[in-house]
């Protein structure tokens, strides 16, 4: 049986090539923890409001929770508004952090020959008028 499927001829172009390096405002779409031995992590989905020509595009990437990645988890998490009484007791409600709202700094890293997204830096959804890309000077772009 043959199916048409419209758009499928197109649709070869890596995602991660059509979301450039930058700042953006982001809503947790969906997390989930993974269990390995040496580095548990947690797999990531963030939907792009902001700015404007991505909105509706995700962005996918891990944040590990080893010991020595834990600061990075935890910046995520304060950033994102997420509650500061489970955090105390080092809780993490998957549930919880549904919807929340943040700006990303995201870069490309190949590994292996396949291009992913990196989550360098957090803040608050309070500062994306500050930190977006219409706002900031060509210097601090390129940073």
């Amino acid at each position: 049986m043959r199916r048409q499927i419209t758009g499928l001829h197109a649709a070869d172009r890596c995602v991660a090539d059509e979301i450039p390096d930058g700042v953006f405002l982001v809503r947790v779409q969906r997390i989930q923890h993974h269990w390995q031995a040496q580095k548990p992590y947690f797999t990531v989905r963030l939907e792009i409001p902001e700015p404007r020509r991505f909105a509706g595009h995700s962005i996918s990437s891990r944040l590990y929770c080893n010991p020595k990645a834990l600061w990075k988890l935890n910046w995520f998490l304060r950033d994102f508004g997420y509650d500061t009484d489970l955090l105390g007791r080092d809780e993490v409600d998957e549930k919880v952090l549904i919807g929340l709202e943040g700006v990303v700094k995201v870069s490309h890293v190949v590994i292996n020959g396949t291009s992913l997204h990196r989550f360098d830096g957090f803040a608050r959804s309070a500062q994306w008028e500050e930190l977006s890309p219409g706002n900031l000077t060509g210097s601090e772009v390129a940073s």
